[in-house]
């Protein structure tokens, strides 16, 4: 069940007292979820496009990425009994540990899939990019087509937490106390990853791209 959380409030008197927080934004969703699996289904629609992004961009196939995400739901239903919150106040308004935990289990499930095809994917990120092309300007689309595939491909090329950590925090927009969770990191050692991971990336694409 949600593990509530503490903070001191002033009262009119000038006494402080503690009251609860209410930190977690889905508290309210993964406990209607508990108490009936049927209800789980607000949470899938939720996260689905988000767990299926970070798959597709770190397996870099759609079809690997649809049972990677499929897998990921089917592991967090059977598993949602014996979720525990555990939101702090220092996390912030608006934070997610069902977030934090369902992306743990996709960063499981995609490891299992790469494990299975025993060798590195191929980048697939030809689909993506031609998804978020603009008909009306062709040629600039076209050129920042090339300049976002270059960088992608420098992240593709990138191994573990680092390419990880690009994808948690700039596709599916996790922030750094999310993706210390995810990885099973501290935030300043996530910080630090994001930032040689730039750095890298930067390092790839060479002066002329950066």
């Amino acid at each position: 069940m949600a593990r509530p959380a503490l903070r001191r409030v002033a009262r009119p008197d000038g006494a402080v007292q503690p009251r609860l927080a209410h930190l977690d934004r889905d508290r309210s969703l993964v406990e209607e979820a508990q108490r009936d699996p049927a209800a789980f289904d607000a949470l899938y629609r939720k996260y689905l496009p988000q767990v299926y992004s970070y798959a597709v961009y770190e397996l870099g196939d759609h079809h690997d990425a649809e049972d990677a995400t499929e897998r990921t739901f089917l592991a967090a239903l059977g598993a949602l009994p014996a979720f525990e919150e555990r939101a702090r106040p220092e996390d912030g308004h608006g934070a997610s540990t069902f977030r934090v935990w369902l992306f743990q289990i996709a960063r499981n499930e995609v490891g299992q899939r790469r494990r299975a095809r025993r060798r590195l994917p191929d980048t697939g990120l030809e689909l993506l990019l031609a998804q978020a092309a603009d008909p009306v300007d062709v040629e600039g689309d076209a050129v920042r087509r090339d300049e976002a595939a270059s960088a992608w491909q420098a992240i593709a090329r990138m191994r573990g937490d680092r390419r990880r950590a690009l994808i948690l925090r700039f596709v599916d927009e996790l922030s750094t106390a999310e993706i210390a969770g995810v990885l099973g990191r501290s935030e300043g050692a996530v910080r630090v990853l994001i930032h040689r991971a730039l750095r890298d990336v930067a390092d790839d694409l060479g002066p002329d791209r950066r």
